[in-house]
């Protein structure tokens, strides 16, 4: 039996309010509206109820963003891609963004199961004056319960990601299990087994003092953490900055992330940070 989840999100404004109107069709849904940091941000809690992606499962996810709305959207627990007999597993992100809004794309690890066949796309379009900050962290296996990603056993398992804005950015690469050279060379994982990436992006070119001053705030927080050697941060065009991490658990990459995307926020847009209380759950 495969599980085939839909959920429209459309972000609108009633007076000073962020609101959404969502439609969802499978397991795929969100709850309820919360405003911890006042009317103008929305926080959404995106959940899916069989608790993991298995082969054959089809997950797809449309954000509609009108003007001037601001909206934050995490998940309450990892996303876990689960071994499969030969179906691919796949989840979609596409997000259209209106100008002047903002989007803040929180979701908490994926896990890739030994032996699974996944595929994660994201996509997001944003309009000139529109900005988003998003993260993507990606654990291959369960190694604290000796379940490795590069068994020889599941060999026939891969992982591929995709993370589009168009025109400015566009990273997609397959993470194969007998893929030896890829995970444990110091060109590519280097023995880790956890990459998690950080972005800021903007819908038109952004002034150069702008963009070193969000780098200038994530080398001065690599440098204090102990991932500093497996980091490194850049912005390869006036759109966008990326973080990138290699790290042997989630937790330490997630604390490096969590700290530079607070950083960022007073920053770039001058508010303070306001974890979502479901990662302290």
């Amino acid at each position: 039996m495969t599980w085939h989840g839909q959920l429209h999100l459309n972000y609108t404004h009633d007076g000073e309010r962020t609101i959404a109107l969502d439609r969802h069709h499978g397991p795929l849904r969100v709850l309820q509206r919360l405003y911890p940091e006042g009317p103008g941000v929305c926080h959404h809690v995106l959940v899916h109820p069989p608790g993991g992606i298995a082969g054959g499962d089809a997950l797809d996810v449309q954000v509609q963003m009108a003007q001037g709305c601001h909206a934050l959207i995490t998940t309450p627990g990892a996303t876990r891609f689960y071994k499969s007999q030969g179906d691919e597993a796949v989840q979609s992100l596409h997000a259209h963004l209106s100008p002047g809004t903002r989007l803040e794309w929180l979701p908490l690890e994926t896990l890739a199961y030994r032996g699974c066949r996944a595929v994660n796309r994201m996509r997001f379009d944003l309009a000139p004056g529109a900005e988003m900050m998003g993260w993507d962290v990606l654990a291959l296996g369960l190694p604290a319960a000796r379940e490795h990603f590069d068994d020889p056993a599941f060999a026939h398992g891969r992982f591929t990601q995709e993370i589009h804005l168009p025109g400015n950015w566009l990273e997609r690469g397959t993470v194969a299990a007998h893929d030896a050279t890829l995970l444990d060379s110091p060109l590519g994982w280097d023995g880790r087994r956890v990459m998690a990436t950080l972005w800021w992006a903007s819908g038109a070119p952004t002034s150069l003092a702008r963009r070193e001053a969000l780098l200038q705030d994530t080398r001065e927080l690599q440098a204090d953490s102990p991932l500093a050697s497996h980091s490194g941060s850049t912005s390869p065009n006036a759109q966008v900055v990326v973080l990138r991490v290699l790290a042997e658990r989630v937790e330490p990459a997630m604390a490096l992330l969590t700290a530079v995307w607070a950083r960022w926020r007073q920053t770039a847009w001058g508010m303070a940070p306001c974890p979502p209380r479901v990662w302290r759950t």
